[in-house]
């Protein structure tokens, strides 16, 4: 039951990752406006850029991530025919 559980939390398609990227992106915005009421000047700013630019590394981790996945599940399907040949 657990693993069912878990397997909700698996990011598996470019569309999911795309959501989630998005949904970070819609957070990082909301935090890098408050740090400018918070701090006005270079200080906001420089901290908006931050929280924007920790959303792009992430997300470019994410996609390279699952075309990893997809590289390795792949490989792993091939390898038992290479076998049978």
């Amino acid at each position: 039951m657990l693993r069912k559980l878990g397997r909700l939390f698996v990011i598996k398609t470019n569309w999911e990752a795309y959501l989630i990227i998005y949904a970070l992106a819609l957070g990082a915005t909301s935090r890098g406006a408050h740090y400018l009421e918070q701090f006005p000047g270079w200080g906001g700013w420089t901290l908006f850029l931050a929280a924007t630019g920790a959303v792009f590394m992430g997300g470019a981790k994410i996609l390279d991530c699952i075309k990893f996945e997809k590289a390795a599940r792949s490989n792993a399907d091939a390898a038992p025919e290479a076998l049978l040949d």
